[in-house]
């Protein structure tokens, strides 16, 4: 099971420990009550999901043997235009960097990912969300 507890820590700020026992801080902009010293809930969403479907990219680079030297995701996420406003598509970039990397395995790893081992992502394409995926490979010397 996993667990979480928020903690209203004043205006519109709030205190999200996990349960493994790492904190972060969510608060609002200003217009809304907050004072912009923490992410916005829906951006640690986006953030969880980036990290989720990092860890998969990179557990099965790793285990193809892939000498990759660093991995970055980029998210970018459009929002309903009323109430509730819910993630309606995600596309997330993979820019992998490395040496003799073989764009099947990248490819293959990103797809797995998606269609099998991201928890985060395929939960959020049952609710409806649009996710789809680019990548670019950086051949390092």
């Amino acid at each position: 099971m996993v667990k979480a507890r928020i903690q209203w820590a004043g205006e519109a700020m709030f205190l999200g420990e996990s349960g493994s026992g790492h904190v972060i801080v969510m608060d609002g902009p200003p217009d809304h009550g907050g004072r912009n010293l923490g992410v916005r809930p829906m951006e640690a969403l986006l953030i969880g999901l980036g990290g989720c479907t990092s860890f998969d990219v990179m557990s099965i680079l790793k285990k193809s043997r892939q000498s990759v030297e660093s991995c970055e995701a980029f998210l970018e996420a459009e929002r309903a235009e009323s109430e509730p406003k819910v993630f309606t598509k995600i596309h997330i970039r993979f820019v992998v960097k490395g040496r003799d990397l073989k764009e099947a395995q990248v490819k293959r790893a990103i797809e797995l990912s998606a269609e099998k081992y991201c928890s985060a992502s395929i939960m959020l394409e049952r609710a409806g969300v649009e996710i789809t995926h680019g990548y670019e490979i950086i051949e390092l010397n």
